[in-house]
């Protein structure tokens, strides 16, 4: 690898304080939604930001963060936020090799309907630390001003990032949804949507490709 394209070194306590941070805005942002969701999707949005730009850990590259503005997302629409229930499922797993976790192991606990976007699996990480993993792929996927080929992460628990959670029923607001590490960073090998998780419907909500489209 050349050196103008070398990756820095990030250190394991920068990782875990963007874990922490994370975890931080996520339970800022569930308290806010109670009453005003465009609110929170506000302050996600600029904490996100922030992160992204300033954070030792942020999976912006150097030369990308120099031209970094902000990150691209659809306008807020109540319409994409849902309270499902999971409903069940055959058992499933999965074993998926990451960049840094090596491999990991899921197995699908249930399914989720939201009216108008189609049936997603919901995964739970095999594993001490547990977590539910939603990950989803609409049919702008891949699409000039869409969204990321691969899919989004709707809730990945174990890293803070949901909107609420209980035994029956989970908060899924598409507004929320996020392009994972390696859109922005080759190092990251990331969980993707699989058939389960990938629906016909055209989800204009959450986060974009924007400027980091090819």
């Amino acid at each position: 690898m050349s050196e103008e394209f070398a990756l820095p070194v990030i250190s394991p306590s920068d990782v875990a304080d963007w874990r922490i941070r994370t975890f931080d805005l996520y339970a800022r942002v569930r308290e806010v939604a109670q009453a005003e969701p465009l609110a929170a999707h506000t302050l996600w949005r600029e904490d996100r930001k922030k992160m992204f730009l300033h954070h030792p850990a942020s999976p912006l590259l150097d030369r990308k963060r120099e031209a970094f503005e902000t990150l691209s997302y659809f306008d807020y629409d109540p319409d994409y936020r849902f309270d499902e229930a999971i409903e069940p499922a055959d058992p499933e797993r999965r074993e998926i090799t990451t960049g840094t976790d090596g491999t990991v192991r899921f197995e699908r606990i249930g399914v989720v309907n939201p009216d108008g976007i189609g049936s997603l699996d919901v995964w739970r990480l095999v594993g001490y630390a547990g977590g539910l993993f939603i990950p989803v792929k609409g049919a702008l996927a891949g699409t000039k001003g869409g969204t990321y080929g691969a899919g989004r992460y709707l809730i990945d628990s174990i890293k803070g990032a949901h909107l609420g959670l209980n035994a029956r029923s989970l908060i899924l607001d598409f507004n929320f949804a996020y392009n994972p590490s390696c859109v922005y960073d080759p190092r990251w090998l990331c969980p993707l949507a699989a058939a389960g998780n990938t629906v016909a419907t055209k989800i204009a909500a959450g986060e974009r490709l924007g400027q980091f489209e090819d």
